[in-house]
Protein backbone atom coordinates (compact mmCIF):
# COMPACT_ATOMS: atom_id res chain seq x y z
CA UNK A 1 0.00 0.00 0.00
CA UNK A 2 1.86 3.32 -1.11
CA UNK A 3 0.37 7.08 -0.85
CA UNK A 4 0.77 9.24 -3.26
CA UNK A 5 1.66 12.91 -2.82
CA UNK A 6 1.38 15.10 -5.68
CA UNK A 7 2.32 18.43 -5.27
CA UNK A 8 1.03 20.71 -8.08
CA UNK A 9 2.78 23.90 -9.54
CA UNK A 10 2.84 27.86 -9.00
CA UNK A 11 -0.48 29.34 -10.10
CA UNK A 12 -1.95 25.29 -9.96
CA UNK A 13 -4.32 23.37 -7.77
CA UNK A 14 -5.20 19.99 -6.77
CA UNK A 15 -8.08 20.09 -9.48
CA UNK A 16 -5.34 20.49 -12.68
CA UNK A 17 -5.60 18.12 -15.65
CA UNK A 18 -2.12 15.69 -14.30
CA UNK A 19 -3.36 15.90 -10.79
CA UNK A 20 -7.06 14.71 -12.04
CA UNK A 21 -5.55 12.32 -14.30
CA UNK A 22 -3.27 10.66 -11.54
CA UNK A 23 -6.27 10.75 -9.09
CA UNK A 24 -8.38 8.89 -11.39
CA UNK A 25 -5.58 6.73 -12.49
CA UNK A 26 -4.93 5.10 -9.26
CA UNK A 27 -8.34 5.21 -7.83
CA UNK A 28 -8.95 2.94 -10.88
CA UNK A 29 -5.73 0.52 -10.91
CA UNK A 30 -6.04 -0.45 -7.12
CA UNK A 31 -7.94 0.27 -4.27
CA UNK A 32 -4.30 -0.64 -2.35
CA UNK A 33 -2.96 2.39 -3.11
CA UNK A 34 -4.19 6.55 -1.74
CA UNK A 35 -3.45 9.64 -3.08
CA UNK A 36 -3.39 13.30 -2.04
CA UNK A 37 -3.21 16.93 -3.87
CA UNK A 38 -3.23 19.29 -1.18
CA UNK A 39 -3.86 23.18 -2.40
CA UNK A 40 -0.54 24.56 -1.45
CA UNK A 41 -0.04 28.01 0.22
CA UNK A 42 1.35 30.20 -2.87
CA UNK A 43 4.09 31.22 -0.21
CA UNK A 44 7.00 28.79 -0.01
CA UNK A 45 8.32 28.21 3.43
CA UNK A 46 4.43 27.90 3.98
CA UNK A 47 3.84 25.38 1.39
CA UNK A 48 7.21 23.16 2.91
CA UNK A 49 6.01 23.47 6.21
CA UNK A 50 2.64 21.99 4.91
CA UNK A 51 3.64 19.26 3.05
CA UNK A 52 6.35 18.41 5.79
CA UNK A 53 3.56 18.12 8.27
CA UNK A 54 1.79 15.75 5.86
CA UNK A 55 4.61 13.70 5.19
CA UNK A 56 5.74 13.01 9.21
CA UNK A 57 2.21 12.18 9.70
CA UNK A 58 2.25 9.35 6.82
CA UNK A 59 1.92 6.11 8.48
CA UNK A 60 2.32 4.22 4.89
CA UNK A 61 5.07 4.01 2.30
CA UNK A 62 4.99 6.94 0.07
CA UNK A 63 5.74 8.60 -3.22
CA UNK A 64 6.24 12.22 -4.11
CA UNK A 65 5.11 13.47 -7.20
CA UNK A 66 6.11 17.12 -8.27
CA UNK A 67 4.99 19.01 -11.34
CA UNK A 68 6.69 22.80 -12.08
CA UNK A 69 7.13 24.32 -9.09
CA UNK A 70 6.19 21.36 -7.30
CA UNK A 71 8.83 19.54 -8.59
CA UNK A 72 11.28 21.42 -7.00
CA UNK A 73 9.17 21.20 -3.71
CA UNK A 74 9.59 17.68 -4.43
CA UNK A 75 13.14 17.55 -4.30
CA UNK A 76 13.26 19.74 -1.51
CA UNK A 77 11.11 16.95 0.76
CA UNK A 78 12.85 13.64 -1.08
CA UNK A 79 15.93 14.68 -0.03
CA UNK A 80 15.01 15.69 3.15
CA UNK A 81 12.84 12.93 4.13
CA UNK A 82 14.55 10.43 2.13
CA UNK A 83 11.50 9.31 -0.67
CA UNK A 84 11.58 8.55 -4.15
CA UNK A 85 9.86 11.49 -6.69
CA UNK A 86 8.75 11.53 -10.21
CA UNK A 87 9.23 14.94 -11.31
CA UNK A 88 7.27 16.70 -14.36
CA UNK A 89 8.93 19.38 -15.88
CA UNK A 90 10.24 21.08 -12.53
CA UNK A 91 11.60 23.56 -11.58
CA UNK A 92 15.16 24.20 -11.18
CA UNK A 93 15.54 27.16 -9.99
CA UNK A 94 12.12 28.86 -8.92
CA UNK A 95 13.65 32.32 -7.61
CA UNK A 96 14.95 33.19 -11.19
CA UNK A 97 12.01 31.68 -13.03
CA UNK A 98 9.28 33.60 -11.09
CA UNK A 99 11.21 37.20 -10.75
CA UNK A 100 9.02 38.50 -13.16
CA UNK A 101 6.03 37.79 -10.99
CA UNK A 102 6.39 39.59 -7.90
CA UNK A 103 3.91 41.67 -6.74
CA UNK A 104 0.09 40.72 -6.67
CA UNK A 105 -1.07 37.67 -7.98
CA UNK A 106 -4.44 35.92 -8.57
CA UNK A 107 -4.64 32.23 -8.73
CA UNK A 108 -7.01 31.09 -11.17
CA UNK A 109 -8.06 27.57 -9.60
CA UNK A 110 -8.77 28.68 -6.40
CA UNK A 111 -9.86 32.96 -6.58
CA UNK A 112 -6.60 33.30 -3.70
CA UNK A 113 -5.51 37.12 -4.01
CA UNK A 114 -1.72 37.25 -2.27
CA UNK A 115 1.29 39.32 -3.22
CA UNK A 116 4.55 37.70 -3.95
CA UNK A 117 8.03 39.34 -2.97
CA UNK A 118 11.56 39.25 -2.93
CA UNK A 119 11.37 37.36 0.96
CA UNK A 120 9.06 34.71 -1.00
CA UNK A 121 12.30 34.16 -3.51
CA UNK A 122 15.39 33.80 -0.92
CA UNK A 123 12.79 31.06 0.79
CA UNK A 124 12.85 29.24 -2.39
CA UNK A 125 16.92 29.33 -2.38
CA UNK A 126 16.78 28.46 0.79
CA UNK A 127 15.37 25.17 0.31
CA UNK A 128 17.22 24.19 -3.00
CA UNK A 129 19.38 20.90 -1.68
CA UNK A 130 23.14 20.95 -2.14
CA UNK A 131 23.25 18.04 -3.93
CA UNK A 132 20.59 15.63 -4.97
CA UNK A 133 20.68 11.67 -4.66
CA UNK A 134 19.85 10.64 -8.36
CA UNK A 135 18.43 7.12 -7.66
CA UNK A 136 15.24 9.00 -5.80
CA UNK A 137 14.23 10.30 -8.85
CA UNK A 138 12.21 9.93 -12.11
CA UNK A 139 12.43 12.68 -14.02
CA UNK A 140 9.66 13.37 -17.15
CA UNK A 141 9.91 16.27 -19.36
CA UNK A 142 8.52 17.55 -22.57
CA UNK A 143 11.34 18.92 -24.98
CA UNK A 144 9.08 21.93 -26.10
CA UNK A 145 8.48 23.12 -22.59
CA UNK A 146 7.54 26.30 -23.19
CA UNK A 147 8.30 27.20 -19.52
CA UNK A 148 10.93 25.94 -18.46
CA UNK A 149 14.27 24.68 -20.41
CA UNK A 150 13.97 21.03 -19.95
CA UNK A 151 17.86 20.54 -20.65
CA UNK A 152 18.77 22.09 -17.63
CA UNK A 153 16.80 19.60 -15.52
CA UNK A 154 17.84 16.95 -17.87
CA UNK A 155 21.66 18.05 -16.31
CA UNK A 156 20.62 18.79 -12.91
CA UNK A 157 19.22 15.09 -11.95
CA UNK A 158 22.06 13.76 -14.41
CA UNK A 159 21.59 9.82 -13.71
CA UNK A 160 18.29 9.86 -12.34
CA UNK A 161 15.74 7.64 -14.74
CA UNK A 162 14.39 10.57 -17.43
CA UNK A 163 12.04 9.86 -19.66
CA UNK A 164 11.95 12.74 -22.24
CA UNK A 165 9.15 13.09 -24.65
CA UNK A 166 10.59 15.00 -28.05
CA UNK A 167 7.73 17.43 -29.05
CA UNK A 168 5.85 17.37 -25.44
CA UNK A 169 4.62 20.70 -23.59
CA UNK A 170 4.39 22.17 -19.80
CA UNK A 171 1.71 20.77 -19.10
CA UNK A 172 2.81 16.89 -20.75
CA UNK A 173 0.42 15.95 -23.03
CA UNK A 174 1.54 12.22 -22.87
CA UNK A 175 1.71 12.16 -18.58
CA UNK A 176 -1.72 9.55 -19.19
CA UNK A 177 1.26 7.58 -20.67
CA UNK A 178 3.40 7.55 -17.97
CA UNK A 179 0.79 6.71 -14.94
CA UNK A 180 0.89 2.50 -15.02
CA UNK A 181 4.81 2.81 -14.48
CA UNK A 182 3.78 4.54 -11.08
CA UNK A 183 2.31 1.56 -9.49
CA UNK A 184 6.00 0.53 -10.20
CA UNK A 185 7.99 3.24 -8.00
CA UNK A 186 8.60 1.95 -5.12
CA UNK A 187 7.48 3.96 -2.09
CA UNK A 188 9.26 4.08 1.13
CA UNK A 189 8.32 4.99 4.46
CA UNK A 190 9.78 8.58 5.74
CA UNK A 191 12.62 8.89 7.39
CA UNK A 192 11.97 11.05 10.88
CA UNK A 193 14.23 13.96 11.37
Amino acid sequence: MTHYLYLHGFQSGPQSLKARETRDFLASSTPLHTFAAPQLSPYPATAIAQLAELIVTQQQPMVLIGSSLGGFYATHLAERFDLPAVLINPAIYPERDLARFLGPQHNPYTGEDYVLTEQHMAELEVIRPESVHAANYWLVLGTEDEVLDWRIAAGYYAGARQSIFNGDDHRLQRWPQCLPALLHVDGRLPQRH
